[in-house]
Formats: structure tokens, sequence, C-alpha cells
């Protein structure tokens, strides 16, 4: 049985999805941020060192990252769903995106996040930030032209990866120069398997407000 050790508003949420996206069985193991840090509980470290989700277990395997993840279940339970063809251009689109969503598209958005937390804002830091959080949001939103989804105009868990950067990005900053992402976001709002993991998976601040 594959077991996601849930966070609530967490990036694990998206690995539910997916789960769902699949129609794979899986059970939830729950953790709940403390109320005052807002931090995952320590009891997420006996699962893994770094105590952070999601975290997926399956049988004797441990695997951590949330595109790790979605790679993971894709390539060992997905029966050649959302995945494309390996050695095709677009299975090379697929990896790109995969890893660019926290590798890079992440980055402004944290900095964003733990200087709003200064007394000052990180005043001194806003306009660099806010250069790069307009680049990649840019970047993002002009690969969508003219097209749904980021691989091949198919699907894919590519965006499952990217969901959470279009949720978070409008809390932090602005999507309205961006009406690609906007509609992006909308779409994954709308599909089916999402409202089914968000049912099953609890508080998730980020989803359809």
């Amino acid at each position: 049985m594959l077991v996601v050790h849930h966070l609530n508003n967490s990036r694990s949420q998206r690995v539910l999805w997916l789960l769902e996206e699949l129609a794979l069985p899986y059970e939830i193991k729950r953790y709940q941020r403390d109320a005052e840090t807002n931090l995952a509980p320590p009891e997420l470290e006996a699962v893994h060192p770094l105590g952070k989700s999601p975290v997926l277990g399956d049988g004797t395997r441990t695997v951590i990252e949330s595109g790790a993840i979605i790679d993971y279940l894709l390539r060992h339970h997905g029966g050649g769903k959302l995945l494309p063809a390996t050695g095709s251009d677009e299975y090379e689109d697929y990896l790109q995106w995969l890893h660019y969503a926290e590798g890079s598209a992440m980055l402004p958005l944290m900095l964003k996040m733990y200087t709003s937390r200064l007394a000052d804002g990180g005043a001194g830091l806003q306009p660099r930030i806010n250069d790069e959080l307009n680049r990649h949001l840019g970047y993002l939103n002009r690969a969508l032209e003219g097209t749904d989804w980021f691989v091949g105009n198919a699907f894919s868990g590519a965006d499952v990866q990217l969901s959470f950067v279009v949720e978070i990005a409008p809390l932090l900053h602005t999507l309205d120069p961006f009406p690609n992402l906007a509609a992006f976001r909308d779409r994954i709002h709308a599909r089916p398997a999402y409202k089914l993991a968000l049912a099953r998976g609890g508080e998730y601040a980020f989803g359809p407000g």
C-alpha cells in the first residue's frame, strides 16, 4: 500500500491529487502544523530526518521531494499515464518542467515569504525579488500561450508539480499580468481528481477560494 505522509497546507496535497488522477489506492498519515510557528511537527522526523512533507512510503522504500515522488509514482505505478514516452522530445520537456518548479520558480516565492516576516519586510530586497518573480511567472505564462498544459498540450505530472507555484503566487505576488497562469490554475482546480484530493486531504489554504 502506498502511504503519503501528509502535512496540512503543504506541497503534499499535489501528491494526493496525482494519486487520485491515477486512481491508485493509498493511505494518508496526517500531520498538523504548529498553530504558532506554522512548522511541521517533530513526528515527521521519525519518517525522514529532514522532517518535511511530502514523504511517500512504498513497501520498504521511502521517497522524498515532490518532483521525485511524482516521477516515481508515474514510472512505477502510473501504467503509462501522465508521462511522455522515454526518449521523446516531450519527455525531455517533462523532466525540465519537473525540476524547474522547485529548482527555480519557487526560490523567489520563498524569498518573498520569508522577507515579509522581517520587521521592514525586507524592503531593500523587494525590488530584486519582484523582478525575479515577474521573470519566472512571465516565463511560465508565455509557455502556456495557445496551450492548456505545459508538455505537448497534454496533462502530465509536470502540471501537477507546477501547480503549487501558481497556487501560492497570487498570495505572495500577483497573477494579474499573467492570464495564462490564472487560467491554468482554474483548469487544475476544476479537475475531478483535484476535488477528490481536496476532500480527502483536508485543510489546504491554497486551493479554490
